[in-house]
């Protein structure tokens, strides 16, 4: 079935707060420390920190749907939202989450594709993104939609240094 996707405002915050640490928790809490992560969930995505995120001019959440029921949702960044590169032709997924009842149904692509079609009118050459090295199983997701491994940053869950690949996609492949 095909997604329909729609840009987050302010009245998604809430909604968008509980799904952002939803699919975060079920990520990646079992392979966390309790106390790092705990500290990590209640800083990344307090209602605050989302509500300046949406805010923000240089970043956009969008919600996926599948008839009226969210499926998930992605956030991408530009210009100085962007946590590293930071150049006028990048664009950074920076969050890409299905909820857990709706894996495996062939959304994570419907999300990418998406995605690219956003980066690619937005006139940017580069799609890139972090994502966690113990994480393989997304990062052959990535490397089967074209993504490549360009350099690796620390990303700190509590004060638990973890190391992320950032990964690239070349829009002009599209």
């Amino acid at each position: 079935m095909e997604l329909k996707f729609k840009l987050c405002t302010l009245s998604n915050l809430h909604q968008l707060r509980l799904i952002s640490e939803q699919t975060f928790v079920t990520a990646f809490e079992k392979d966390n420390d309790p106390i790092d992560f705990k500290k990590y969930i209640e800083q990344a995505f307090a209602s605050v920190k989302i509500k300046n995120e949406l805010l923000n001019p240089e970043s956009e959440f969008y919600f996926a749907y599948k008839n009226d029921e969210v499926v998930g949702y992605f956030k991408l960044n530009v210009g100085e939202a962007q946590s590293e590169l930071k150049h006028e032709y990048s664009i950074e997924l920076e969050r890409i989450y299905v909820l857990e009842r709706f894996q495996g149904m062939g959304y994570g692509e419907q999300f990418l594709q998406h995605i690219k079609y956003i980066a690619k009118n937005s006139s940017k050459d580069i799609l890139w993104l972090g994502v966690w090295q113990k994480n393989k199983r997304a990062i052959r997701f990535y490397e089967r939609h074209g993504f490549y491994k360009f350099d690796t940053h620390p990303y700190f869950i509590g004060s638990d240094k973890q190391t992320d690949w950032l990964m690239r996609f070349n829009l002009s492949t599209l």
